[in-house]
């Protein structure tokens, strides 16, 4: 078991974050914006940005070479989904995307927007994770979670349909 600080404080003691999110044992801020047979995204819960996505998978594995046939169509998909409904109900231009198979949860693939405020961090790779620390220290004022919230819902609306 470990402790993951959520955005809004809590911290959590779970084995897998991405485990307790898609089996719904912990509700992500703002709830689920998308679900497949095999994926699940939502809102990161660690850092408060309006349209940072995490979208995984369901099944507990750790790398694109696991995925199931059905998995990889369904993955790029809703990746393509997602994709577009930021760009269209958030106006979000530009997307960071990341894996990584060292991670101490299972597959999942963060979809970081590009904000002009982030330049102020680099307009690299290198810039992410100060930008991530940024949000979730300084950026948990009523005004920007409310504006996240609001985000999940455009979101969360736009893919229902």
């Amino acid at each position: 078991m470990r402790n993951i600080t959520l955005s809004n404080g809590n911290i959590v003691e779970v084995e897998c974050l991405s485990c307790a999110l898609t089996s719904g044992l912990i509700e992500p801020d703002g709830g689920v914006v998308i679900e497949t047979d095999h994926f699940h995204a939502h809102q990161d819960v660690a850092y408060p940005i309006r349209g940072l996505i995490i979208l995984a998978s369901k099944r507990h594995i750790n790398c694109f070479d696991e995925l199931t046939e059905a998995e990889k169509v369904d993955y790029i998909n809703i990746l393509t989904k997602i994709r577009k409904a930021q760009r269209e109900v958030l106006g979000i231009e530009h997307v960071y995307y990341f894996y990584n198979e060292d991670t101490t949860h299972h597959f999942h693939t963060w979809m970081v927007p590009r904000y002009e405020w982030m330049y102020s961090f680099g307009r690299s790779v290198e810039s992410v994770r100060p930008v991530l620390l940024h949000a979730r220290n300084e950026m948990n004022d009523e005004v920007n979670v409310n504006e996240v919230m609001e985000a999940i819902k455009l979101l969360t609306n736009e893919l229902d349909g």
